[in-house]
C-alpha cells in the first residue's frame, strides 16, 4: 500500500522509534504566538534551556488585539 503525503512527512521527520510508545519526532519549524509562546520561552530560561535553532522560529501576533486603554 502506498504512503500518505502525512505518512511521508512523519517518516522523515522520526528520531526514534519506541517499542509500544510513541516515535520521537525532530521538530524542523516553530510556529509561535504572543499568548503562551513568552511562558514557554521564560520556562526554558529557568531551566538552563537554549532554542537549538532560532532561525526555524517563525512568530505572529494574532491573539491580542487591544481595544481599549491603547495610549
Amino acid at each position: 500500500m502506498s504512503k500518505t503525503l502525512f505518512d511521508k512527512v512523519w517518516d522523515t521527520h522520526v528520531v526514534r522509534k519506541i517499542e509500544g510508545g510513541p516515535d520521537v519526532l525532530f521538530i524542523d519549524r516553530h510556529l509561535i504566538h504572543e499568548v503562551t509562546s513568552p511562558v514557554a520561552f521564560l520556562g526554558l530560561k529557568s531551566r538552563g534551556i537554549k532554542v537549538l535553532y532560532p532561525e526555524r522560529t517563525f512568530a505572529t501576533a494574532d491573539h491580542n488585539t487591544p481595544t481599549i486603554n491603547q495610549h
